[in-house]
């Protein structure tokens, strides 16, 4: 009965210690597990602070080149009015040019048109004379 006894007491010891070192292996494990999960929450907290800072980039970059576009469309609309109110000032010039062609032109026609019907008159005279003489 001892001997009995002491194999169920040896059974149940060695029972114990089998189970105080899975217990001990189980609480590494679970040490190790729970460093693995810190250094993974330390990579995801940079991965998110990374990505924030990307973010952050792409969204300043954005603003920057919507503003250089503004410019530019600006400067372009600018120059567009520029070119036009020089077109317009050209046009006026050109008509006035025109008109102040035109009008000199009806001068020169008008000089020469009385020009002409005075040297028709004159000649006309002198015809008439001439005749005048041949009949007298």
């Amino acid at each position: 009965l001892n001997d009995l006894l002491d194999n169920r007491k040896q059974r149940i010891l060695n029972t114990i210690r089998n189970s105080e070192e899975l217990r001990g292996r189980a609480v590494e494990q679970l040490e190790k597990a729970h460093a693995r999960l810190r250094k993974v929450k330390t990579e995801v907290d940079q991965f998110r602070v990374n990505e924030y800072s990307k973010a952050e980039q792409k969204r300043s970059n954005l603003i920057t080149s919507t503003y250089k576009e503004l410019e530019r469309s600006e400067n372009l609309k600018n120059e567009s009015i520029r070119f036009e109110h020089q077109r317009a000032i050209n046009q006026v010039r050109q008509r006035v040019f025109q008109q102040a062609l035109q009008g000199a032109l009806e001068i020169l026609n008008s000089s020469l048109n009385k020009e002409l019907h005075l040297r028709t008159i004159s000649a006309n005279i002198g015809l008439f004379r001439s005749m005048k003489e041949r009949t007298y």
